[in-house]
């Protein structure tokens, strides 16, 4: 039996590893999930739909285990516990809605009236009761989503996975959808939902998981990964009309890595490598008004996705 303190977890990986020929596309995650909604942020390429479709069941790992309450998750009973929504559309477009959902419904075994009592259910619950008589074709990327996850819910498993399933919706369809899913962890599912914009999913959850290059780079909540991007040595470019006088001053900052003039392209400029870019900043604004600096430009070099993954990745490896 679990500690009431240390729930058994939903979903599980340990140490998995998954080779598509000589590409190695997750290498030794570990990963747990328990409850609530927890987000997984990467960049395209980075692994996240791989982990995924092992995660309900569509992929063996080439070594490790994936469990769904114990149970592999390629195996029936796990199945039954997992509501997927791919991130590509698998419709028939000449269908409603309602006549969509009805067919998936029948596929999953229940009877016709049970699938009748069903589809009403799930599209009450994603929003889409009242919308749903309309032909696929006609849907925008917002209302295809819902019928994705009504489909999902079809059998009212208890964990739900979503693949970029806020990608190319407008702003109010997606607020639209963060409501939904929040719906749906107050009744008590656990959302695993994938994102290339960790700013996609601030709103929605304070606990993500950072994927890179097939590796967990980092887990934990939004302060504890901002902790770990606050290590992540920020470059600055500072356009100003004294250089010479605010590297001196920048270099008695502790924050302040290296200072280096003859590194930027304009003669008045300088570049800045700095930890703790919160800090940082605060402390370069306060210099900038007691010295009465003009600043031309500000530009931080570093600040992609790409570079903060990959720095996470090959730093500490905390999580």
């Amino acid at each position: 039996m679990p500690h009431p303190a240390f729930p058994e977890p939903l979903l599980l990986f340990e140490q998995v590893s998954k080779w598509y020929g000589s590409v190695l596309a997750l290498n030794q995650v570990t990963l747990s999930l328990t409850g609530g909604i927890t987000g997984l942020v990467g960049a395209n390429g980075s692994g996240k739909s791989t982990l995924l479709r092992m995660a309900n069941g569509q992929l063996k790992p080439t070594l490790g285990r994936v469990s769904v309450r114990g149970i592999d998750a390629w195996d029936w009973q796990a199945r039954r516990l997992v509501g997927y929504c791919p991130d590509v559309d698998a419709f028939y477009e000449d269908l409603s809605g309602r006549r969509f959902v009805w067919v998936m419904a029948r596929l999953c075994g229940y009877t016709r009236a049970e699938s009748t009592q069903r589809t009403e259910d799930v599209l009450e619950r994603v929003g889409m009761r009242d919308r749903a008589d309309r032909k696929l074709r006609g849907y925008s990327k917002g209302m295809r989503q819902r019928v994705k996850l009504a489909q999902a819910l079809l059998h009212d498993p208890e964990l739900l996975i979503l693949d970029e399933p806020l990608s190319g919706i407008d702003p109010i369809g997606r607020q639209e959808l963060l409501e939904v899913f929040q719906s749906l962890a107050t009744q008590g599912k656990c959302l695993l939902i994938s994102s290339h914009e960790l700013e996609a999913l601030e709103k929605l959850t304070n606990h993500v998981a950072i994927m890179a290059r097939g590796r967990i780079a980092a887990v934990g909540t939004l302060p504890q990964i901002r902790e770990l991007l606050d290590d992540h040595p920020l470059s600055v470019r500072i356009d100003v009309d004294r250089p010479r006088d605010l590297a001196r001053l920048l270099l008695a900052i502790p924050e302040v890595l290296a200072v280096d003039i003859g590194k930027a392209p304009e003669p008045e400029g300088l570049v800045v490598k700095a930890r703790n870019p919160k800090r940082f900043f605060q402390t370069f604004s306060r210099l900038v008004i007691e010295e009465q600096l003009e600043v031309r430009r500000l530009e931080a070099l570093d600040e992609s996705a790409h570079d903060i993954l990959g720095y996470l990745l090959g730093g500490s490896g905390r999580t």
